[in-house]
């Protein structure tokens, strides 16, 4: 990929750059307002600090970052299947997203004191994986508003001439010194499957959720704000999210992954927007689909209106 035709098309003086780090193109996004990195390589979000904060991201430092491998951390696109392919056929855990490179498609800012936002869109079509895999008539456009919140939107067109069934999911990596000394608010009472314990349905008490062991937690129909309070409100990381009916909760305590430090596990929680299992979504014909998430620091934002969530 061409870094001098990227930058002059798409980079924005001062605040946005495209590089080559290891052989493997990135987005240097420094404002005002907050850094960011992203990869092309499964459009993959590795770092997003807001200013004044500390970085919201969990990135392993044993990840590699490769073509055809997932990077650990970061805001991971599962597309267009969560974990195993439900129909049984063959193909790679969280689907192919993650693991091709996408397209730049568009860049812009918009300027405001200690308030800049960049805007950057990137693209994926059919590649040979994804038609290998059956998949040959779709779009997405991954539209991110990077600022002092960082706004997530995955949208999913169907070219083809027959439904589409997806699940998707942003399988993002929050930061925090230590996962046992915090806890996530917005699934009180919820129900949820236990996915260590041979898909148990459960449900929790009326408290927020604290990590004391090898978590995997898929909570259907279920569109609240989570919030991560870390002891300190001015901390505390929220993600909102619009059309996604399905939470996820994963933390591997101390499962060994060999992309993960062995302490690794104790400095991150992911809290994932999906649409999975019961919550698939169907996209007709020439129709299309869009998932968002918002992560902020601090006090939790007010919850959305009806008018304010994005069109399905």
């Amino acid at each position: 990929m061409d870094i001098k035709k990227l930058n002059e098309e798409f980079g924005l003086d001062g605040v946005l750059a495209f590089e080559e780090h290891e052989g493997m193109v990135r987005a240097q996004v420094t404002s005002s307002s907050a850094t960011a990195t992203i990869y092309l390589h499964g459009a993959h979000v590795t770092h997003w600090q807001p200013a004044g904060h500390d970085p919201v991201l969990y990135l392993s430092p044993n990840t590699e970052i490769a073509e055809g491998k997932a990077i650990r951390g970061g805001v991971p696109i599962c597309f267009p299947w969560f974990g195993p392919r439900a129909d049984g056929k063959p193909g790679p855990s969280h689907g192919f997203a993650r693991t091709q490179s996408w397209d730049v498609a568009f860049a812009a800012l918009v300027p405001g004191a200690g308030r800049e936002q960049v805007h950057l869109s990137l693209t994926l079509g059919p590649t040979e994986l994804s038609r290998s895999l059956g998949f040959d008539h779709f779009r997405v456009a991954y539209q991110l508003v990077i600022g002092r919140t960082l706004k997530l939107r995955l949208a999913v067109a169907n070219l083809g001439d027959r439904p589409m069934h997806i699940e998707e999911a942003l399988h993002t990596y929050f930061a925090v010194p230590d996962v046992r000394k915090v806890s996530i608010t917005g699934l009180e009472g919820a129900e949820y499957i236990d996915k260590m314990d041979k898909m148990a349905l459960k449900r929790l008490p009326e408290e927020p959720l604290e990590i004391t062991e090898t978590t995997d937690r898929v909570f259907p129909g279920h569109k609240a704000t989570c919030t991560i309070k870390t002891g300190n409100p001015a901390t505390d990381i929220n993600n909102r999210k619009a059309n996604s009916a399905t939470t996820v909760v994963w933390n591997p305590w101390n499962l060994v992954l060999g992309d993960l430090p062995a302490d690794g596990w104790e400095h991150f929680v992911c809290v994932e927007t999906a649409n999975t299992g019961a919550d698939s979504v169907t996209i007709a014909p020439g129709d299309s689909h869009t998932m968002e998430a918002e992560i902020s620091v601090g006090p939790p934002p007010p919850p959305r209106t009806p008018e304010a969530a994005p069109a399905s």
